[in-house]
């Protein structure tokens, strides 16, 4: 490659990394290689470059997480948690606060987000496990959708049910519901790590 081209590559490349557009080594030679038909081996002997001359930094990748139950006390994991304590205390709000009490708020809050927001945000998170096929705008507006579909759809198998369309057995559906697609959300999500942290050769830092 000419000089002035091999430059042209790293001000593009350098430039990528200050707009946070790539994040990692793959991410620059997907967005390189392919977009302007440049050889991969160019590109990482650009990064390279860039990295001896001080302009970039190369981190190594994290480690993945070796089991899923090392995942699942990773930050990145923490909706996890967060949705079981939502659940959590969406019951205990039903079952142990009295209607008249002070607290009566805490049922509504929770309850709200139990029916309106989280079977549509757990069911996005196991549909679409890798955080980069959709961003957190499409993934709250798919979460409230799917959830005003999945609520409703609940409710229609338990009319043909003995038990009714009743607050008891609608709470333990929809709970049952959320326990068992976090589980197959959180599952896909360690795979997904797993491939994508191993397939990462190194991460970049901000282009200087």
């Amino acid at each position: 490659m000419p000089s002035k081209s091999r430059e042209a590559l790293k001000k593009h490349i350098v430039r990528l990394i200050k707009m946070k557009k790539a994040n990692t080594v793959s991410d620059v030679i997907g967005l390189v290689s392919r977009k302007y038909r440049i050889d991969e081996n160019e590109v990482i002997d650009a990064i390279k470059s860039l990295h001896e001359e001080g302009k970039i930094s190369l981190e190594p990748p994290p480690v993945p997480a070796s089991s899923m139950l090392e995942y699942l006390l990773r930050i990145e994991n923490l909706w996890f948690p967060l949705a079981l304590i939502s659940i959590a205390v969406t019951m205990l709000s039903i079952y142990i606060i009295p209607p008249g009490s002070m607290f009566k708020p805490v049922r509504w809050v929770f309850g709200s987000i139990f029916v309106l927001f989280l079977p549509g945000f757990l069911t996005v998170e196991a549909l679409f496990p890798d955080p980069r096929e959709l961003d957190n705008i499409e993934r709250l507006a798919l979460s409230m959708g799917l959830s005003l579909a999945i609520t409703p759809l609940i409710g229609l198998l338990l009319n043909y049910t003995p038990w009714g369309i009743r607050l008891n057995p609608t709470v333990v559906s929809l709970s049952m519901y959320s326990l068992f697609i976090s589980i197959v959300a959180t599952y896909r999500k360690f795979k997904v790590n797993q491939a994508r942290l191993l397939t990462e050769t190194g991460k970049l830092g901000k282009g200087l």
